[in-house]
């Protein structure tokens, strides 16, 4: 399921979001808004315009929504990190808060530069620690372990998921078992619902950045290799953790319950050089976030001006500092 919910069900709502975005942005010269293909198709209207108007409205809130929840989420995992290598036991509110505001301080000389110097400096440094890490998980670790599972993934994406890529699209286990129409409704809807409320950000974003590619490069850069790289990722690191589950009696589902964000820590302190380890999770988690929220600020500011592809600077600062405006709650464990 892990390939379903990440891979190219997901990435389709991306790609096909950007690529209507491209071609009425770039082919047909309206402007990047999410109402603009339904205004040029069907006319400028009453209906058409309050439509559209209506349209990317809601592409705003679910945008700014999405975006507050993952800084939420991220903070409170990095907040676990940053406890970690300073040493601090009762970290209470004050770290998240400080962490927050860290993150708005770290938002603003991104969106102060051209949107390509910026992101490329951020997303290829955050992307370098990420598979910097990802191969040293996998040499430290139980190597034959992980490489038996991603090639389990692999197959497993090539085979059953290819084969059953439709019934599995519509299938809502309706008269299942409660333990399994729960786990849809919260798993797999939760997915589906989130990249859904993603698609607008990350579509106009994608379209932007992928001006001048063909179709076929389009797809194959948007679908295909973000859902190869999302099964080595959850190979290395989800087999890390079946391994230590299965295969030792390492209290990991303990620690899954007391606390989540402390798992990819506690499973890196069974690797040699964990505080090496935790020193690039936290900035490369850092930079993650500061990526999502200056490019979801810079699409925010497009849909706020009526499609402006340069928006101003000061409205993309309103939006970038908006997310580490309103922390959110610190989880307390059940």
């Amino acid at each position: 399921m892990t390939s379903f919910h990440w891979g190219l069900h997901a990435w389709a709502i991306y790609g096909m979001t950007a690529l209507v975005i491209a071609n009425f942005g770039f082919r047909r010269g309206c402007p990047s808004l999410i109402g603009a293909p339904l205004k040029h198709v069907f006319g400028t209207n009453r209906v058409t315009g309050t439509v559209g108007w209506l349209s990317d409205l809601a592409a705003i809130v679910a945008i700014a929504i999405g975006v507050a929840g993952s800084v939420a989420m991220g903070v409170f995992q990095l907040e676990g990190g940053v406890a970690r290598l300073l040493g601090i036991e009762d970290r209470g509110q004050w770290l998240a808060l400080v962490i927050f505001a860290c993150m708005g301080a770290a938002f603003i000389l991104p969106l102060l530069v051209d949107l390509g110097k910026g992101m490329a400096l951020l997303s290829n440094t955050a992307m370098l620690l990420a598979v910097a890490l990802m191969v040293y998980v996998l040499l430290a670790g139980p190597t034959s372990y992980i490489m038996s599972g991603i090639m389990s993934g692999i197959v497993g994406c090539l085979g059953d998921y290819a084969a059953g890529v439709i019934p599995h699209g519509f299938r809502t286990f309706t008269f299942a078992d409660m333990r399994v129409e729960g786990w849809f409704r919260d798993w797999t809807l939760n997915y589906m619902a989130w990249w859904l409320a993603w698609g607008p950000f990350v579509g106009v974003f994608v379209a932007r950045i992928s001006r001048g590619r063909t179709i076929r490069e389009f797809g194959l850069g948007v679908m295909f290799v973000p859902t190869l790289f999302s099964i080595f990722w959850f190979g290395v690191f989800g087999n890390v953790g079946f391994y230590a589950i299965l295969r030792t009696d390492l209290p990991v589902l303990e620690v899954v319950e007391t606390d989540l964000n402390e798992t990819i820590f506690f499973l890196l302190d069974q690797l040699p050089v964990p505080a090496l380890t935790t020193l690039a999770v936290v900035p490369a988690a850092f930079l993650f976030i500061v990526t999502s929220v200056v490019s979801a600020a810079f699409v925010l500011g497009m849909f706020s001006t009526g499609g402006d592809p340069n928006p101003a600077v000061r409205i993309k600062l309103i939006w970038g500092v908006l997310p580490a405006s309103f922390p959110g709650r610190h989880p307390e464990p059940e």
